[in-house]
């Protein structure tokens, strides 16, 4: 929305034409700022409760700065994923408050700390291989304000590693399971556990693997009741989606409190 239509609507409001539920409605579906190479989605967070995030793949840094820079002159977190270092030091000499997750392989600028959920989502990862799936699947979900269990090498070729930690899996209220191979762990965790599981099948396995192609048949196969499925390597979706699910419940919550 350009400053002198949101001018305008404010004088509408101060002058009584309009309400306040009508300015609301009108600012989430203000189009988005065209810069020519992207028209970055400036009011998504109003519309949704999370910013834009940039996918850096394909994006030349300038790219990548120039969608930063506008997400930041609306106020909002800045999330890139899939950034390599050479990229976040050329974001960093435009926007020195940039951090770098290398686990995660994401820029990171922070605005404003959402307060933290009372539910909380456990990252489970088969094998230390997932790792990076896992960490971006993580970063995600905190950056929503839930607070994160990690358990890392817990696959089901050493099941007792993923019984002796189930305690904490259990006391969250959403759980992603990362898995590469044959990608059993999601299956198994949504049928030992009352909680929403997001699967994610990663890249990680020999050649009948056929590079995250089998764990996610697996997945998308499982008999077991409450498991949802996302694309391969997309840990940036299932901590997305467990973070909706936590901060949803807290809604629902306050909603029925008197």
């Amino acid at each position: 929305m350009d400053p002198d239509t949101l001018r305008s609507l404010l004088f509408e409001l101060q002058r009584g034409v309009v309400d306040v539920e009508h300015v609301v409605r009108r600012i989430r579906l203000a189009p988005y700022e065209d810069l020519g190479y992207a028209k970055v989605d400036a009011q998504r967070q109003l519309r949704v409760g999370f910013p834009e995030v940039i996918y850096c793949p394909g994006k030349t840094p300038e790219h990548v700065i120039g969608i930063a820079e506008e997400l930041l002159a609306h106020d909002q977190t800045v999330l890139a994923t899939r950034a390599t270092p050479e990229l976040y030091a050329a974001v960093r000499k435009q926007i020195p408050a940039a951090e770098y997750h290398a686990d995660a392989r994401a820029i990171v600028v922070r605005r404003h700390v959402r307060p933290a959920t009372q539910g909380r989502v456990a990252v489970v990862a088969a094998g230390t291989a997932d790792l990076p799936i896992a960490a971006e699947a993580s970063l995600t979900a905190e950056l929503m304000g839930c607070p994160v269990d990690r358990l890392t090498d817990v696959g089901v070729a050493g099941l007792h590693r993923l019984l002796l930690n189930l305690e904490t899996v259990q006391q969250a209220r959403a759980v992603v399971a990362v898995a590469g191979m044959e990608g059993a762990l999601p299956s198994v965790l949504a049928g030992l556990i009352d909680r929403p599981v997001i699967a994610v099948p990663t890249s990680v396995g020999y050649g009948a693997s056929l590079g995250g192609l089998t764990p996610l048949l697996t997945m998308l196969n499982s008999c077991a009741p409450g498991l949802s499925v996302v694309n391969i390597d997309n840990g940036f979706g299932a901590g997305y989606l467990a973070g909706m699910i936590c901060r949803g419940g807290e809604r629902s919550n306050s909603q029925e409190t008197p």
